[in-house]
C-alpha cells in the first residue's frame, strides 16, 4: 500500500511534535495522524487489469482508513505482547525467545544490555539504616543532678529515654526531675524523654530492679516500636564515647543481637544465691528495706538451666517484647522463680534467653560496660578515678560504672572522650553531634537526627565488636 496513508502506518503510528519543544505537546501541537479525513489515493489492484488511480469518496477512505488503523494496532498490541514476555522470561529464554525475531548476535546483545540494568530499587527516607536506641536511666535518693548530667551525656534526638527516681528519692527530687524535662527547650521540642511519674521501689538485691525494667521496657514499646536496642543505666553510669560513634557502630550490626553478659557457671553463686530462699520488700513496702532470708534452702531446678552475670544489658527489641508479652509463659514463670532469689537482676535475663531457643544465637557475652570488681566480686564495684583512665580508653566499651557523684574523672571524660562537653548552663550540656546546627554547632537547635559525626569513639567501639560479635567468640561463648 502506497500513498500518505501507508507512509505512517509503515512508521508503526509515530506522532510528531513541534522541532521548537523537547517535550510532548499537552493538546496545543500538530500530531500525524493515519486517521486524517483528506482523501486517500488507491492504485487498482492488478487483478482488477486496470493501471489508472481512482479517487474514493471520503466515507469509503474513512472505512478502508479505520479498517488499516484497526490492523495496525492489533500488530502493535501483538508485538506488546511478546516483548512483554520476552523481558519478563529467563536469561536463557529471553536468548531463545529473542532468535525468533533478531540473528543469534543481536539478540545476545539486547539479552546482555539487558542484564546489565540493575534492578530499580525501593525509595526509603534519609537516616532508615541508622540504629535507633532507647534508655533507662534510674536513679534513687541524692541522685538528681547525677541523672540529669548523665542524660544529658547520653543524649541523642534520635533515641528514646526513660528516666526514673524511685520512692527512696524524695518527693520534691522527683518533681523536680518531672520539671526539668518539661522545661527544657530540646527535651519539649522532640518530646522523647518521658520521666516515670509513679515511682517504683527498687531494692538492688531484690526482683524489683528486674520489675522496673521490665517496666521501663514496657513503657517504651507502648510509646514506640521504632527502636533497636534497649539499654538501662543507672545514675552512676557514664559514657565513654559520644551517641554519634554508639550510633554508627550499632548501624553496622545485626539488630537481633543482645548484649548480655552470661555464664552457666554457677561456682560460689550456687551456695550464696542460688540455693538461699529470700524476701524482697520493696514488693509490699512503701520504705526501702534490704532483703530479709528465708531459713529453709531450695534444690537447684531441674526445669530449665540457671545462668548468671551482668545486671546492665543492651536487648534487642524483638528479645524485649518476648520477656514484656511472654507469648510461651517462659518470662513469666522465670520471674516467679526469680522473685525469691539473690540478685536477681545478675540472673533474670540470662536465664530466659539461654532457655529459649530462638534467642541463643543472638547471645553477645558483653554487657558494654567497663567494670572493675573484686576477686570474688561484691555487690557493688569500685568507683573509678583517674587512676582508671587507661583502662576505660582500652576496654572499648561504650558506658563504665560505677563513678562517685562529681568525681574528677567525670570532667576529664568530658574534655577528652565528649567533645568538651561543658556542664555551665543547658546548651553545654548536651554532647555535640551532627544533629546539633545551633550557632557555632551548638545544641540548642535540632536538625535531621540521622546525621553523625563519628570520632575516636567509633574505632574503639568497632574494635570490641569484632572480637564479640564479628569473631568465633560469638558463637563459641553463647549460653555455656
Amino acid at each position: 500500500m502506497h500513498g500518505g496513508g501507508g507512509g505512517g502506518g509503515g512508521r508503526g503510528g509515530d506522532h510528531h511534535s513541534s522541532p521548537t519543544s523537547g517535550k510532548t505537546p499537552r493538546g496545543g501541537g500538530e500530531h500525524y495522524s493515519p486517521l486524517a479525513t483528506t482523501p486517500t489515493t488507491i492504485k487498482q489492484s492488478p487483478r482488477g487489469g486496470g493501471a489508472a488511480s481512482s479517487l474514493l469518496p471520503s466515507s469509503a477512505a474513512a472505512v478502508v482508513e479505520s479498517r488499516w488503523a484497526l490492523s495496525v494496532a492489533f500488530s502493535v498490541f501483538l508485538f506488546l505482547a511478546v516483548t512483554l514476555t520476552v523481558t519478563t522470561s529467563s536469561s536463557l529464554s529471553v536468548a531463545a525467545s529473542l532468535s525468533a525475531f533478531f540473528p543469534a548476535s543481536r539478540a545476545a546483545d539486547f539479552v546482555e544490555a539487558h542484564a546489565q540494568q540493575p534492578p530499580p530499587q525501593p525509595s526509603s527516607p534519609p537516616g532508615a539504616g541508622v540504629a535507633r536506641l532507647a534508655y533507662l536511666v534510674s536513679g534513687s535518693k541524692g541522685d538528681l543532678d547525677r541523672l540529669w548530667r548523665t542524660l544529658h551525656a547520653i543524649y541523642h534526638p534520635r533515641n528514646l529515654y526513660v528516666v526514673h527516681l524511685d520512692r527512696e528519692a524524695a518527693v520534691a527530687e522527683r518533681l523536680e526531675l518531672a520539671a526539668r524535662v518539661a522545661n527544657s527547650t530540646v527535651f519539649r521540642q522532640v518530646g522523647n524523654v518521658e520521666v516515670i511519674r509513679r515511682a517504683n521501689m527498687v531494692t538492688y538485691r531484690g526482683p524489683t530492679m528486674v520489675a522496673n525494667t521490665l517496666h521501663a521496657c514496657a513503657v517504651l514499646l507502648r510509646r514506640s516500636r521504632d527502636w533497636d536496642w534497649f539499654i538501662n543505666l543507672s545514675a552512676s553510669d557514664y559514657p565513654l564515647m559520644t551517641q554519634d560513634d554508639i550510633l554508627h557502630v550499632f548501624s553496622s550490626i545485626p539488630r537481633n543481637i543482645n548484649f548480655i553478659e552470661h555464664t552457666g557457671y554457677l561456682g560460689w553463686k550456687e551456695g550464696q544465691r542460688a540455693r538461699p530462699v529470700i524476701v524482697d520488700p520493696g514488693l509490699y513496702m512503701a520504705h526501702k528495706q534490704d532483703i530479709f532470708y528465708v531459713a529453709q534452702r531450695r534444690e537447684l531446678p531441674t526445669a530449665f538451666k540457671l545462668f548468671t552475670g551482668s545486671a546492665w544489658v543492651a536487648l534487642s527489641r524483638d528479645f524485649a517484647e518476648y520477656v514484656v508479652w511472654g507469648w510461651d509463659n517462659l518470662p513469666r514463670t522465670l520471674l516467679m522463680y526469680y522473685a525469691n532469689f539473690v540478685s536477681s537482676p545478675e540472673g533474670y535475663f540470662q536465664t530466659v534467653l539461654c532457655n529459649a531457643p530462638r534467642f541463643v544465637p543472638t547471645a553477645a557475652n558483653h554487657d558494654l560496660h567497663h567494670i572493675q570488681w573484686d576477686t570474688p566480686p561484691r555487690q557493688h564495684p569500685h568507683a573509678l578515678t583517674l587512676a582508671d583512665r587507661p583502662a576505660m580508653d582500652r576496654s572499648g566499651a561504650p558506658f563504665a560504672r560505677k563513678f562517685a557523684r562529681d568525681d574528677p574523672v567525670l570532667d576529664a571524660i568530658d574534655a577528652d572522650l565528649l567533645g568538651g562537653r561543658g556542664v555551665n548552663g543547658t546548651g553545654d550540656m548536651f554532647v555535640r553531634g551532627g544533629w546539633c546546627v545551633g550557632a557555632g554547632g551548638g545544641c540548642d537547635e535540632v536538625g535531621d537526627d540521622w546525621v553523625l559525626r563519628p570520632g575516636p569513639g567509633a574505632a574503639r567501639l568497632d574494635k570490641l565488636m569484632d572480637r564479640i560479635v564479628r569473631s568465633e567468640a560469638f558463637a563459641n561463648s553463647q549460653c555455656k
